[in-house]
């Protein structure tokens, strides 16, 4: 690589420097960006052990994700290289037809400013869904996440479904042998319907149930569903700060407690519908370090512990009544990019909420908490089998992002953790949610070629591949069927 030093610089800049930076409205990039290389002392391997200031290439190989024991030189897990020897996890994956899934970006919320958005017409998924699945299934992939799309199905009349925007994508999904794991409300639901009534938690089940029964009546199978996709930052942007749906402010915590509520509504109503149905429960993942010491409490209480509370209400540990309990879930969903730990200096806004954004966090950094370990976390947290959900960056930072990543679950893996997959999400470029802007974070671009199929992002396309070898190494299946 030519520019190791700007490619290190951009993979690790800060997202919210002083001074007005353009907005990132990508997967993996909701906060502002520029350019800068933090300069470390000190850094830390996988298992958290310091050593001394890395070469360039050796920082390029940690990145990786190879250096997993303490004063290692393992460095050589790329494309070609000869395989270190792994344990063998006590577990063999099971939830999905592939380890690997391809997350198609669904989100239906209306924005500050009442726009509409629809990534899956904006991406035209929905009219090349055929060729987005098989194109899929060349790169081993034969599970993935896509989203129903609530605004259009229960557009007119309540309780009057037009299954015309999903079916295609069902059908398609089910011709080219793909596992779709369905999110139903991924951040937007019908106009007309105020997310904080009691008919909202109405709709959403009955809409559950509906769907469910479609799903079995067209692929003989219960469906596997997320009901509501990420709690936590829809009750944040749309409750707290009015960044979308339903635009409000200082009632994020009312807002949560609604979604966890119809979430469980819907779960128990797929359930009925559909006995064997699976329910994903997904939310991020994240690790905030104040800049102030004397705000660790704060940080811990408004981020660190908070994200673990729609989890929690859901499965009925605390505020029992909003319906949770052990049958709301059997898999959570954890989504984590390359930003989902930063440093900030935090403030008090107006409606009494503690606001702290601000830099990301190194993975070189020694306040970084490693990914293994925020997996070991939930697992520990919840003892159920979970899965990444969703993790990307953006450009050529691609393939190292999922080498860096793969390193990580294989930890995981080793130390008990059942990670029963990977999600790349999204698997498809798309236009930003705020300005229409390209973001190039997937492993097929935007715009397809004469043929209708998608240009394949060929680093990535590799990385996969061996990414896909490692594991099936790990869990004991032959190579040639690394998926």
């Amino acid at each position: 690589m030519a520019d190791l030093d700007g490619f290190l610089a951009r993979l690790f800049a800060p997202c919210l420097p002083s001074g007005a930076a353009r907005v990132e409205t990508c997967r993996g990039c909701r906060h502002n960006a520029a350019a800068s290389n933090p300069k470390l002392s000190e850094e830390a391997d996988v298992d958290r052990h310091p050593h001394p200031p890395l070469t360039l290439v050796a920082r390029r190989q940690l990145l990786a994700g190879v250096a997993i024991k303490a004063g290692a030189a393992m460095f050589g897990e790329t494309p070609g290289a000869a395989a270190a020897p792994e344990l063998r996890a006590p577990f063999r994956p099971g939830l999905f037809r592939s380890f690997f899934l391809g997350g198609f970006e669904c989100s239906t919320q209306r924005r500050a400013d009442g726009r509409r958005l629809d990534l899956i017409a904006a991406t035209r998924h929905d009219q090349l869904a055929a060729s987005d699945y098989l194109q899929l299934t060349e790169h081993g992939i034969t599970a993935a996440r896509d989203g129903v799309r609530w605004h259009l199905v229960e557009g007119g009349t309540p309780g009057w479904y037009d299954w015309s925007p999903v079916l295609p994508l069902l059908r398609a999904a089910e011709a080219a042998g793909v596992q779709v794991s369905w999110d139903l409300c991924h951040y937007g639901w019908p106009d007309g319907l105020d997310v904080f009534s009691v008919s909202f938690v109405d709709r959403l089940a009955h809409y559950a149930a509906a769907f469910a029964r479609l799903h079995l009546q067209e692929t003989g199978s219960p469906p596997v569903i997320c009901p509501v996709n990420e709690i936590s930052f829809l009750a944040w942007a749309g409750g707290d700060m009015a960044r979308m749906n339903p635009a409000a402010r200082g009632r994020g915590l009312e807002l949560k407690r609604q979604l966890v509520r119809a979430a469980a509504a819907a779960a128990r109503a797929v359930r009925e519908a559909t006995p064997g149905a699976r329910i994903l429960a997904i939310e991020p993942i994240i690790h905030v370090v104040p800049q102030r010491s004397e705000d660790t409490e704060l940080a811990d209480a408004w981020y660190n512990r908070a994200q673990f509370q729609a989890w929690d209400m859901l499965a009925g540990r605390v505020e029992p009544a909003l319906g949770g309990g052990p049958e709301t879930f059997d898999a959570v969903g954890v989504n984590y990019y390359w930003n989902n730990q930063w440093s900030c200096a935090g403030e008090w806004l107006p409606q009494g909420r503690w606001l702290c954004e601000g830099e990301p966090l190194s993975p070189f950094d020694p306040r970084t908490r490693p990914l293994h370990a925020l997996l070991a976390a939930v697992h520990t947290r919840y003892g159920c089998p979970l899965f990444l959900a969703e993790t990307s960056i953006e450009d050529d930072l691609r393939a190292p992002w999922l080498r860096h990543v793969g390193g990580e679950v294989r930890e995981a893996v080793r130390r008990g953790v059942p990670v029963e997959g990977v999600c790349l999400y999204p698997i498809l470029g798309h236009p930003g949610w705020d300005d229409d802007r390209y973001c190039a974070n997937g492993l097929f671009e935007l715009e397809p070629n004469g043929s209708g199929r998608r240009p394949v992002h060929a680093p990535l396309a590799t990385e996969l591949r061996w990414q896909q070898h490692l594991f099936a190494l790990q869990f004991g299946k032959h190579p040639g069927r690394a998926n």
